[in-house]
Order: structure tokens, then sequence, then C-alpha cells
């Protein structure tokens, strides 16, 4: 092992590596599965497009007030007990999404599961800034992307094979990896909430709810979140609808959708840690710009290319910004976040991805079922164009905050040391 490798090994506390231990097994559930299900809906239930948007949509509100509720209690009582539950409640409600027989049955289903499902969200995000100082928040959010695309580099391969015989077993062995990553947790993670003062500690679940006025109330921490939900629109296209639009415009098979999907995530682990460090020094708010313009020139062409190597040129493009922009935004969040109301911060932050996800999928469904399908790639490049312009507004009105990347500044004076992890 070089010594650059031994430094990083030691860098980083035991319980996040074995968070990133945890994330890994869960989400390479997560890839068997989801870039399959547009697909398995379409074949099983002979869904159209925008029904599937709406099954989205569906899942996405019932994960709004998963978010909120989940961000709230992450405060109140830990992180611990509420990321056990959702992956307990994600389990057994994979379990159930591959019996359904009806797709009204999933439409319902989708619903309690965005909800119960998401409730750990928050937790998982607030973990993070726990467990690591300050200066060290975008590389540990780039180590667990690293994880989790390590399981993405493999997951849509083997899905492809799995897929081709059994969507069944895809259901299963999601089920098999959230109860996994739920076990690991109960064992070998400790409870990371920050050990506050007895006045926040004896506040009821009420008023820790109450405290998201405080959070509404921070400005430019609400514009970044409106900002950045336009941004995640236009990335969670890459999931939602690419797959189903490779396959009916540009002739690809699912096997052809697995290597796409796995050279986006193997470029991820090769390239994530490197590319952090590289971006730095950069002021945050103009290293997102830089992001969203990755984002506008690698889905602009999936409306204009059909040369398979220009796909995969594509595709190359959009992971170079996805690196960029997404590891990038959770550190924004986090440094906004007070230690008393990081789970509620981290909540809010869920709304940039949980937003998009009420109307996205419906609205490119849309456009694939009336329009030329082209028009959801265009759409996406106008889009990517307008946050870029908005970041570095918001970086004009905020240099100081954020040009040299310095910490935010919070308030303190409820807050005691963190435990000693």
């Amino acid at each position: 092992m070089t010594p650059k490798f031994k430094n990083l090994k030691n860098e980083f506390p035991r319980s996040f590596k074995v968070l990133t231990l945890a994330n890994f097994i869960d989400r390479m559930g997560t890839f068997l599965l989801f870039p399959f299900f547009s697909i398995y809906l379409v074949e099983r239930f002979e869904a159209e497009f925008i029904e599937v948007g709406y099954l989205f949509t569906l899942m996405s509100l019932g994960g709004l007030f998963g978010n909120m509720i989940g961000g709230a209690i992450t405060d109140k009582i830990g992180r611990k007990k509420i990321i056990i539950f959702g992956l307990t409640i994600s389990g057994i409600g994979s379990i159930f999404m591959g019996l359904v027989t009806s797709l009204d049955l999933f439409y319902i289903l989708s619903v309690i599961l965005g909800f119960l499902g998401d409730v750990g969200g928050p937790a998982r995000q607030a973990m993070v800034p726990d467990l690591l100082p300050k200066e060290q928040h975008s590389q540990g959010y780039a180590i667990l992307r690293i994880a989790v695309n390590i399981s993405a580099t493999v997951g849509p391969i083997l899905g492809g094979f799995i897929a081709e015989n059994s969507y069944m077993a895809l259901f299963i062995l999601d089920a098999i990896s959230s109860l996994i990553t739920a076990v690991i947790v109960l064992f070998w993670i400790p409870e990371t909430k920050p050990e506050l003062s007895p006045e926040i500690e004896k506040l009821s679940f009420l008023e820790t709810l109450k405290g998201y006025k405080d959070v509404l109330r921070d400005l430019t921490f609400m514009l970044f979140i409106g900002i950045s939900t336009i941004l995640i629109l236009v990335y969670m296209q890459m999931y939602g609808t690419l797959s189903v639009f490779l396959i009916a415009e540009r002739d690809f098979s699912k096997m052809m959708i697995g290597w796409l999907m796995s050279i986006n995530a193997a470029i991820v682990v090769i390239f994530q840690f490197w590319l952090t460090k590289l971006i730095s020094r950069i002021s945050l708010l103009r290293v997102m710009a830089l992001g969203a313009l990755f984002y506008g020139v690698g889905f602009g062409m999936f409306g204009f290319v059909t040369k398979l190597w220009l796909i995969f040129l594509a595709m190359i493009i959009v992971t170079i910004g996805e690196m960029i922009a997404l590891p990038t935004s959770q550190s924004v969040a986090a440094k906004f976040a007070p230690d008393d109301k990081r789970g509620r911060y981290m909540a809010i932050f869920g709304f940039s991805w949980a937003i998009p996800n009420l109307y996205g999928f419906i609205l490119a469904g849309a456009i694939m079922d009336k329009y030329n399908p082209n028009w959801v790639w265009y759409g996406a490049a106008i889009l990517s164009s307008i946050t870029i312009v908005g970041y570095l507004l918001l970086h004009q009105k905020n240099k100081q905050r954020f040009s040299d990347n310095r910490n935010l500044e919070i308030n303190e004076e409820n807050v005691s040391p963190q435990k000693n992890l």
C-alpha cells in the first residue's frame, strides 16, 4: 500500500468506515433494481411513460413528508434508530413491490414506502458531519459516493442479467441488502447525535418540528435549495427517463443500459476523490456552477446524438458534472446546519431531490408520450444554464461566506462539544 493510501486509510474514524460499508451494501441492492424500475413498470403493467411519472410522483410525495418527520426525529432522538427503521421498512416493502399485480395497488404501496422508507434519509446525511470535522465534509461525502458507485458499477450489469430472467429476484436482492445494512447499523455504528444543552434536549417533538421555521428563515440556504432543485430535476432524468428513452429511441438493449450506467459508476470510483481534492480550493458556489455546465452539455447531447460512442461520451460528461456537483451540494448543506438542527437542515436539503420527483418524471413522460422525446434533453440543457446563472449570482452576493470555502458561522451558544466517537 502506497503512503498516499495509508494516509487516506488512517485519516477517517472507524465509525465512518463502517458507515461507508453499510452504504455500499444498501446501494448494491438499489442499483440492481433501480435502472430497470421504469422498464419493469412498462413491461409488467403495460404502463405508459406518463403513468411511470405518476408513480415516481407518488413516491416523492410520501418522501417529502417522510423527510420532514425524519429530520425532526433525527434531531430529537438521534440517528441510529430511525435509520434502522427506514431500512427495515424499505426491505420489507421491496418484497411487496415485486408481488403486487395491480398498478393501482403499486401506487398505494409507493406512497406508504415513500413516507416510511425515507424517514431515515436526513439521519444518514447528518451522520457524516457528526463523524467528521468540518474540513473533511466534502471528502467524506465524496468517499461515500465512491463506495456507492462501486456498487453501481457492478449492480446494473448484474441487474441486466437478472432482469432478463426474473424481476422478482431483483426485488428480493434489494430487500436482502437493506436488511443486512440495518444489522450493520444496529451492531457496529454508534449513535452520533451531538450532546446538546439541557434546554434543547427538553424540547418536545412538536417544538422540534417548529424549529423548521428557523431553517426556512435562512434565506441564503433556501435560495441555494431552490437553485439546486432545478439542477436535480435535470440529474434525476438519468435514472428515471434515460433508460426508457435509449431503448425506445436509440435501440439500446437492457444490457447496453447496464453497461452505460456501470461506466458512469466506474468513473466516479476512479476519479471522485482526486477530483474533489482538485476543486477544493474553488469557492463552493462556483464549483456548483461548473458542475451544472457539465450537466448542460452532457444531458443536452442525448437529444442530438445517435451514434453509440457519442452517447457514451455524453454519459462521461454528465458523470464529471455529477462528481463535481453532488458532493459539493451536500457539503454546502452540512456547513449551513447548526449542530442542534442538522437533521432538519438535511431534511430541507432533501426537498431539492423530492420536489423534482413530484413533477419531473410526469413532465418528462408527457413530453415523451406527446411530443418529440428529444425535448427532454433540450430542456435539460436549458435548465442547467439557468442554474449556472443562479449559482454565480448567489456567489456574487455571498462572496465573504463562500469564496474561500470557510465554514459557515453557526449559533453554538446552546451546543456542547460532540461525543467522542
